[in-house]
């Protein structure tokens, strides 16, 4: 197929090794080429305006800018990036967080090739695209308003302990800031203390329970 009917698609990936394997592998289908690489939310939005992709493979946990931070730098930059999610996880608010923000699929790390390839051919074409039964999990577990990524800062914080001043020290925000946030918190999770909000958080796969 040639190059100008093919799917450009470019990788946003911190880890090279990664970045390299997805170009290679995904070059070999004739519909699919990798037109750029990047390794920071930063500068996905610089090579994005150059490149023009029709899909842009973009890994949750970046250093700096995550995920969805990317994903919404994308959308204010072109309302019809094509953005697929590509995580070592899939908590649930994350998944949600990154629906919200823009991202038409959101596919695990663990997935086949086959599969990666379906997901951004789906993708390039304006299509959703969720794992089978994860789509249906969300709409069970009915999470409500999104839990914004410094709300989800917070969560952690509290979810080990820390008193309103260790997290305002931790984040570098004020603690007056913080107990704003923690009541937007409470109230977005329909709870009314810190353990309720920290039992309702791992529930919802907000804060991962250190093993």
């Amino acid at each position: 197929m040639s190059e100008e009917l093919s799917i450009p698609v470019m990788l946003v990936d911190d880890h090279f090794v990664v970045r390299s394997g997805l170009a290679a592998s995904l070059d070999l289908e004739d519909d699919i080429t990798v037109v750029g690489e990047v390794e920071s939310g930063e500068d996905a939005v610089e090579m994005y305006q150059q490149k023009k992709p029709r899909v842009v493979l973009v890994d949750m946990q970046l250093p700096g800018m995550n995920g969805i931070d990317v994903t919404g730098a994308l959308r204010e930059v072109d309302k019809t990036a094509g953005i697929l999610i590509f995580s070592t996880f899939a908590r649930d608010d994350e998944v949600q967080a990154a629906l919200d923000a823009g991202a038409l699929g959101y596919l695990q790390k663990s997935a086949d090739r086959q599969e990666l390839i379906s997901a951004i051919r789906a993708v390039a074409v304006g299509e959703t695209y969720l794992p089978a039964g994860l789509a249906d999990r969300l709409s069970g577990l009915q999470l409500g308003p999104t839990i914004t990524l410094r709300e989800r800062e917070i969560l952690d914080l509290i979810s080990k302990g820390r008193a309103n001043k260790e997290i305002g020290s931790e984040l570098g925000i004020a603690e007056d800031t913080v107990k704003r946030h923690i009541s937007n918190i409470f109230q977005k999770l329909n709870v009314s203390d810190r353990a309720q909000a920290t039992a309702e958080a791992i529930r919802r796969g907000i804060v991962k329970i250190e093993e």
